[in-house]
């Protein structure tokens, strides 16, 4: 030691750690790349991921909008020939790999690269406005720690004056309809159905409607401060953006360790959402009307069935759902051990996912049914979906029971660790993704927490946009455009054809079963090679007829150049593939067979099954010597993942 530490120019007796902590960075250790430490955290993980905002604000709508119990029907359709396959197909990779979701592409087949950077720029947009939903919860939550709550009454400085009606009551059977305005109440008469304006006004705030709400309002007025288009940004909603920090602060400590972090957060913010979901479920079935409600919400209409739109509502909604085609699955399955059995875990999770959207319809509806039993107008008059459903009828319904803080408490907490889940789990498959590209630089002391943190902040600078007066536009293209179900269906169709046809679906399986000790059943390997592409591809041209333009509130008309914008954002995960392949093809050296064939074929360095060890033992090993290996497998470097 002493001549080693002379030999650097130390000082004799300077310890070995010292001399260590003096070499240049390009010779300091590289960082293990980390795995789960047990199966439990790879499992809450991936639930809280894929368990979200989707489960609770999108499936229980497009039930009952689509024949309620019938469309469990297509539902259970596309779960099967393209949730489940692709589901396990993107886990198993992962876990086969250990590597995020690029450089896993690159492994298997070069040509498909372009996959991996696909899904990555949808997971960078996803990361710019799936957050703000977390913001908007924070900015509720702190509004609900109050006795009064702030939606409740038109006694606000955003509110209209006369024009804010406390309550909306159809008095059957005459017909006549009781407004309750800031100051005094009035008898008019419609006809039932003109209850809809109130109900679900489809115009913004600025359009000077006759009568709104204090609900509407403040989601409008206070809350977004919404202006009248996209050309009118107006300035930055300051509050907002305190919340946004709040919510990124959140999520980089959640996994500013990687896995080590990550694998002990999700024991809390994977379980508490059931907690609460629990708690709202308990007392909704608990209201009066309750029953409508649910009754609304599974009633089957099997004539539904013959709408071509509801079948892309169920496709569109499992992939939503189940997170596919977005590169966390890899990222999250890449940190298993080798010999962990992913197929067991992933029939369970995909178990979890559905029925907890299937549950979670029964807390949103009986709420809904007690909103349209006090009301006394139909329940379509109160089913919201999406933003409508967490920011406008759940706070409604909440302020008309007794101890409605502590109810509007409770469901914006939820909202806001559903949310938070699926967000930390989408940035660490992008900062895996990259670190995983790039392990000799990023794998280092501290570098990666110092990139985890760039990502953070240019994202949370890109969100401001989203938190100006017209940032709800904004926000309404990403999410209509940016991670749309036919984005999520390109991807998909490309993954399978990678892996059943270029790849190879019987290697797969062998790889598979090396990992698991078993092949799964053939059903899986069929689906990879024709039921999932098929569904796929008719699904994406299927979406592609029925394009509509999006409006917002199902009214404003985006100019030109809005509507430019989102296809730009569609496109540019889309266009990642093809141009991918041109670059691979007019860059590799050879015929155009031999390109081909070199861009096809799987990298050397991936995990050898035994059947492949014992066949290289019996061909290269001198007689008597064994090969080292690591878990019963050919270790792979992981200083090399480029090849």
């Amino acid at each position: 030691m002493k001549g080693d530490a002379a030999k650097a120019g130390l000082p004799n007796g300077t310890t070995s750690g010292r001399a260590k902590d003096l070499l240049p960075p390009s010779e300091e250790k590289m960082e293990e790349r980390g795995q789960w430490s047990n199966k439990i955290e790879f499992i809450l993980s991936v639930a809280g991921s894929i368990i979200g905002l989707g489960n609770m604000w999108r499936f229980p709508y497009l039930c009952y909008k689509n024949g309620g119990g019938a469309f469990l029907i297509p539902y259970l359709i596309f779960l099967f020939t393209c949730g489940v396959p692709v589901f396990f197909l993107e886990t198993a990779l992962g876990q086969y790999t250990s590597q995020g979701g690029i450089t896993c592409w690159r492994k298997i087949s070069p040509l498909f690269e372009g996959l991996g950077y696909g899904t990555q720029v949808i997971v960078t947009l996803l990361n710019f406005y799936y957050i703000i939903v977390l913001a908007w919860g924070i900015f509720y939550l702190s509004f609900s720690l109050s006795w009064d709550l702030a939606w409740s009454s038109c006694n606000n400085t955003w509110n209209t004056g006369n024009e804010c009606v406390l309550k909306i009551q159809q008095e059957a059977p005459t017909g006549y309809i009781l407004y309750t305005f800031k100051n005094f109440s009035i008898f008019f008469f419609f006809p039932p159905e003109n209850c809809v304006e109130f109900q679900r006004r489809n115009t913004s705030i600025n359009s000077n409607p006759n009568i709104t709400s204090p609900v509407i309002e403040f989601w409008e007025r206070r809350a977004l401060r919404i202006s009248p288009g996209i050309d009118h940004m107006g300035s930055l909603n300051w509050d907002l953006a305190l919340c946004l920090f709040i919510a990124w602060v959140m999520c980089y400590f959640c996994i500013w360790k990687g896995v080590k972090s990550t694998g002990k957060v999700v024991y809390f913010t994977a379980t508490f959402p059931y907690v609460m979901l629990i708690v709202l479920l308990i007392r909704g079935l608990t209201l009066p009307g309750a029953g409508i409600g649910i009754q609304f919400y599974l009633y089957p209409d099997l004539g539904r069935l013959a709408d071509p739109q509801v079948w892309m509502d169920a496709g569109t909604q499992i992939f939503f759902s189940y997170a596919i085609c977005l590169g966390s699955l890899t990222a999250l399955g890449s940190y298993n051990k080798y010999n962990n059995n992913c197929y067991r875990d992933c029939l369970s999770l995909c178990f979890l996912n559905s029925g907890t959207s299937f549950v979670a319809g029964f807390a949103i509806f009986s709420i809904l049914g007690f909103m349209s039993y006090e009301q006394n107008v139909p329940i379509s008059e109160v089913a919201e979906s999406g933003p409508g459903l967490a920011f406008i009828a759940y706070p409604r319904a909440v302020s008309m029971m007794p101890f409605s803080p502590l109810w509007a408490a409770l469901f914006f907490i939820m909202i806001v660790f559903l949310g938070l889940d699926s967000q930390f789990v989408c940035v660490e498959s992008l900062v895996t993704a990259i670190v995983d590209m790039y392990p000799a630089v990023f794998r280092r002391k501290n570098r990666r927490e110092l990139f985890l943190l760039a990502v953070s902040l240019f994202s949370f600078l890109m969100g401001l946009i989203m938190l100006m007066e017209g940032g709800m536009y904004v926000f309404q293209l990403f999410d209509y455009y940016a991670a749309s179900g036919m984005c999520l269906l390109f991807m998909s169709i490309f993954e399978t054809v990678c892996i059943a046809w270029v790849y190879g679906a019987d290697r797969f399986y062998d790889n598979i079963e090396d990992m698991i000790g078993y092949r799964p059943g053939p059903y899986i390997k069929y689906c990879w090679l024709f039921f999932t592409p098929a569904t796929c591809i008719g699904t994406f041209a299927f979406s592609l007829i029925k394009y509509t333009p999006l409006k917002y509130n199902n009214e404003y008309v985006y100019p030109w150049w809005g509507y430019v914008i989102g296809w730009l954002l569609a496109l540019s995960s889309m266009v990642c593939i093809p141009l991918w392949m041109v670059y691979k093809i007019s860059t590799t050296q050879g015929t155009l067979r031999e390109r081909l064939q070199l861009l096809i074929t799987p990298s050397d360095d991936l995990p050898k099954t035994k059947r492949e060890q014992e066949r290289l033992l019996a061909i290269f090993a001198p007689e008597g010597d064994a090969a080292t290996t690591r878990n019963g497998y050919l270790p792979v470097s992981e200083g090399d993942s480029n090849l």
